[in-house]
């Protein structure tokens, strides 16, 4: 009864939807049923059964999702100006990955899904979409394919990362002809699969005092690479438990009893059938709370050799009589020479919390429009994307995702386009090191907000929340812990940082943006201010004790302060230059955004920043507003980041009436004769 009823709408619904389209867009779901109940019973004369018949067609996402009006921008214009870069290759990339292969599967074993991760890698990089060679010749390409491809798959996309980014990144920007010659192509390829050996177990944010060594053996021309001690096991390697054949282990490189500090050595941990290499010990790390088609390892070399020429020689070097040779004059300084690709690492994950915070949201204000429940007559006639409780929840987190992608792209430019000289290097790091925490901590406050916003529904796997959450504490802790690497925010900005006078633009409301700004540049130079005076009340003596055991939370305070300014920054330089028919809904974002950031410290700013009692009181109410005007237009919003159907597959997101109406078992039904 319910398909024939339905069925029988399909004549009427477009002279309905028409209808829907010439009014306002708030016009309720409720005036939909009624037009398609005066339609219906025009046509069939029947004038009862009416109600199984309207929840029906009101509860048909796709044409629900039809009445909240057109978009007041050009969504073609918003997504080139969101994607920013190498637009062929995205366009090309998010068709390739919209076969069905790529739908997940979740009710799988651990070897399977590891498999899979593998098996959509190689397809990806069999269709030439990421190359190592990017890094010399087209960097911003590398971040492209890590935002895109964490949208289909989280675990496939680790893989990725550390494949192409900290094993062969660092081949190509550490090695030399006579390693490249050797591994490049099949590090595109996968042939030669690899993995990255910095962290060991008792040493992670302190790696300089990594235990493993490599100690060089003049007569046989050798390096001995060892790991002494339990806390000295290589822990949480991607790609080595199953698929990795080289591994670039990070040790203290001794020669004739001299430590010359951290260096990157070629490891074979598996030969060419991917039997274990003598000497190597290989432990899989098993299940994990997400991610698990990342196969993580442990890893022990008990005193294995390989040869002279494995030693990744840019910048230093071991002749074959044991003559030590370097470009870097201190171990400190050849340690973050070696760890640089960490950097790059860092806005890979940016890239991929991105990817994640877009498709989530997708879900998210994609099921809230369609998703009916009471209105003011009682009936279930009333999206719920239009209360304001699910406004203030998830618009705040559309435009702070806004912002980040102005700020991220920015980074990614710096980065890529840096002067050779190293002039600006230092700054570099600094916005490598702040971008990750503000986009990492983004996409785990919006999946667990939209998971909770969703209901049951977004506690289903098959809807992905889980997946991101999974993503998003990876990303929280891979390639520096956000607040250790927050701290290094802090410190580098204390260096640099001069104190100014800023003078307050008019009007000096909160109306105005150009004011919003003003009290975040307060904020952040006031902050920073403060730390500096500390840290120098402490004296020499005393700044480890005032840095590590008092002032943490004024640290962690400023450098939020910092990428806060930044992402504003970048917001009001993108709104700048955008299109113009973008500027108006630009606005209404970059306005929420700021008034977000304010409400979230709205103590500080009545106490120290300069806002009055007064408009401090308004700053509520007027986030409200500004939700309530945006909310018609946040579907359009989420149209603009281009993800496709296939790409998001989450039943929520799509039609998840019809997802119900068989027994799915929790998988989403694949179409594809191709295997993954």
């Amino acid at each position: 009864m319910w398909r024939r009823n339905l069925k029988s709408l399909t004549s009427v619904w477009p002279s309905v939807r028409q209808s829907c389209v010439a009014r306002p867009p708030k016009a309720s779901q409720e005036a939909v049923c009624q037009l398609v109940l005066v339609a219906r019973s025009q046509r069939y004369g029947i004038q009862k059964r009416f109600k199984s018949t309207v929840a029906a067609v009101a509860s048909n996402p796709s044409d629900l999702r039809s009445t909240w009006g057109s978009p007041s921008f050009d969504i073609d214009k918003m997504a080139t100006l969101l994607d920013h870069d190498n637009h062929d290759m995205r366009k090309e990339f998010r068709q390739f990955v919209s076969d069905p292969v790529m739908i997940p599967k979740y009710n799988i074993s651990l070897f399977e899904e590891r498999d899979i991760a593998l098996k959509r890698l190689k397809r990806i990089c069999d269709a030439g979409f990421i190359s190592v060679l990017d890094f010399k010749n087209n960097p911003l390409r590398i971040f492209a394919a890590h935002e895109l491809a964490a949208i289909i798959d989280p675990a496939m996309t680790t893989k990725m990362t550390v494949q192409f980014n900290l094993f062969g990144g660092t081949v190509l920007k550490l090695g030399t002809e006579r390693h490249h010659s050797k591994l490049l192509k099949g590090i595109d390829t996968l042939d030669d699969m690899g993995c990255f050996g910095l962290t060991e177990l008792g040493y992670g944010n302190n790696a300089v005092e990594m235990e493993t060594s490599a100690i060089y053996d003049k007569n046989t021309k050798e390096f001995i690479i060892n790991s002494p001690t339990t806390l000295a096991q290589k822990y949480w390697i991607t790609n080595g438990a199953m698929h990795a054949k080289h591994c670039v282990v990070f040790a203290q490189l001794i020669v004739d009893g001299e430590n010359h500090g951290i260096h990157g050595i070629l490891v074979p941990i598996r030969d060419d059938n991917l039997k274990v290499m003598p000497g190597v010990r290989v432990e899989d790390m098993g299940y994990k709370m997400g991610l698990n088609g990342v196969d993580n390892a442990k890893l022990f070399f008990d005193n294995v050799r390989v040869p002279r020429e494995n030693l990744l020689n840019r910048y230093s070097d071991v002749s074959a009589d044991g003559t030590f040779t370097t470009s870097i004059k201190s171990n400190r300084a050849r340690f973050l020479t070696v760890a640089d690709q960490l950097l790059s690492g860092r806005i890979c994950i940016a890239s991929m919390s991105q990817g994640g915070a877009k498709a989530a949201l997708t879900i998210a204000i994609r099921y809230a429009a369609t998703r009916l429940t009471v209105g003011p007559k009682g009936k279930s006639d009333t999206a719920i994307l239009k209360y304001q409780l699910q406004q203030r929840s998830i618009l705040p987190l559309l435009a702070n995702t806004y912002a980040i992608n102005f700020g991220l792209d920015y980074v990614k430019d710096r980065w890529a386009f840096q002067k050779t000289d190293g002039s600006e290097h230092a700054e570099v790091v600094t916005l490598c090191c702040v971008i990750k925490p503000m986009a990492s901590w983004n996409l785990e406050e919006i999946v667990s907000v939209a998971r909770e916003r969703c209901g049951g529904q977004g506690y289903l796997s098959c809807n992905r929340f889980g997946t991101f959450i999974g993503l998003a504490h990876a990303a929280m802790t891979a390639e520096g812990d956000n607040s250790v690497l927050m701290q290094k925010v802090a410190k580098e900005r204390l260096a640099v940082l001069k104190p100014s006078t800023l003078e307050a633009p008019n009007p000096k409301d909160i109306d105005n943006p150009a004011y919003l700004h003003h009290l975040l540049q307060r904020r952040e130079l006031s902050l920073f201010a403060c730390l500096g005076k500390n840290l120098q009340k402490a004296g020499k003596q005393g700044v480890f004790e005032t840095w590590m055991y008092q002032e943490s939370d004024l640290i962690q305070a400023a450098s939020k302060a910092f990428g806060e300014r930044l992402l504003s920054e970048q917001f009001a330089a993108a709104i700048e230059n955008a299109d113009v028919s973008l500027k108006p809904v630009l606005s209404q974002l970059y306005h929420l955004f700021l008034l977000d950031t304010i409400e979230k410290n709205l103590a500080w700013m009545l106490m120290h920043g300069g806002l009055s009692l007064p408009a401090g009181d308004k700053v509520n109410a007027l986030a409200a507003q500004l939700c309530d005007q945006i909310s018609p237009q946040a579907l359009a919003l989420c149209d603009a980041f281009d993800i496709t159907d296939t790409m998001l597959s989450a039943p929520i997101a799509l039609n998840w009436v019809d997802f119900n109406a068989y027994d799915n078992q929790g998988e989403v039904p694949q179409k594809s004769n191709v295997d993954p």
